[in-house]
């Protein structure tokens, strides 16, 4: 299995628009290991984390959640998903017992965890309401889920500091991206020091939202950027006009406003709707699906 990419005529449209910069090659695939994941090439440069992405593959999950869901409300049972965890961790050499889980509601919490938080054996999910987390604890494996939310992940190289948080429409409109940034400066870092990549998720083309979704960018967002950020869509039988929505630009527009430099901005550039195959997506499979997870961190 082949992961759909962007072609490269898109990125560089992108990069014109965005002012930042893009590679298609971004998003590397691990098939051949024992439980396949993506990693990214920006992040990979920075040795001393880990950053991986799971797929639907090389799990022990059945039916449409087949084979690897990590969620724990899809309707598994615990065994299934504690098992699917522990397999990912061997895969990428982390410690299933330092696993940090939250419980994303589509809202800007942005919380500290160290090792008090850590899942231990019986991978305990001891976070609730947050949607994003941040620490500068070697070996403590940040867990967050995903089928088609944009995972924004972030790293300080001079303060060795992450953060993974989760942002779907409604936490882009709220900002959770600048609030994560807010978390790395309260913590000392200097927002020019700040690395971010914006990962799997859907792309413009697969998001459709109603007038109402696109009123809400509308107010957050200036004339230029919601030219980039919304298009019109198809109307439907009913007369209703749908449009597309361009998390990525969105998300990008933020990070730059909230200080990130366009050249510490890096696009995974994998649509989760494109790739239903190998990745969950929740518009895909019309919300019959597993979840996703984003792994992070210092080694």
């Amino acid at each position: 299995m082949e992961l759909k990419r962007k072609s490269r005529e898109e990125f560089m449209a992108a990069a014109k628009e965005y002012g930042g910069y893009y590679d298609e090659e971004e998003t590397v695939f691990e098939k051949k290991a024992p439980v396949p994941y993506l990693h990214f090439r920006s992040f990979d440069r920075q040795k001393w984390l880990q950053l991986t992405f799971s797929t639907r593959l090389g799990g022990v999950s059945k039916g449409y959640l087949s084979s690897l869901n990590l969620g724990w409300d899809r309707g598994e049972s615990r065994e299934n998903v504690c098992e699917n965890y522990r397999r990912y961790c061997v895969s990428i050499g982390g410690d299933a017992d330092k696993l940090i889980l939250s419980d994303q509601i589509h809202e800007t919490t942005v919380c500290y965890v160290d090792e008090k938080y850590c899942g231990g054996t019986d991978i305990e999910k001891k976070l609730k309401g947050v949607d994003g987390m941040i620490t500068d604890i070697p070996e403590v494996l940040l867990a967050t889920s995903f089928a088609d939310c944009v995972p924004l992940f972030f790293c300080d190289p001079k303060k060795k500091i992450i953060a993974s948080s989760h942002s779907g429409w409604k936490g882009t409109v709220a900002e959770i991206g600048k609030c994560t940034v807010q978390k790395f400066q309260d913590m000392g870092s200097a927002v020019e020091d700040i690395q971010v990549l914006i990962g799997p998720s859907i792309c413009q083309e697969c998001y459709e939202v109603s007038a109402d979704v696109a009123g809400k960018f509308a107010e957050v967002y200036d004339k230029p950027e919601i030219g980039q950020i919304i298009k019109k869509g198809r109307v439907t039988s009913e007369g209703e006009q749908k449009y597309q929505l361009d998390l990525w630009a969105a998300n990008w527009f933020q990070l730059k406003r909230a200080g990130i430099v366009p050249e510490h901005m890096h696009l995974a550039g994998i649509c989760t709707c494109c790739n239903h195959g190998l990745l969950f997506s929740h518009r895909a499979s019309h919300g019959k699906r597993g979840n996703l997870n984003g792994f992070l961190r210092i080694r």
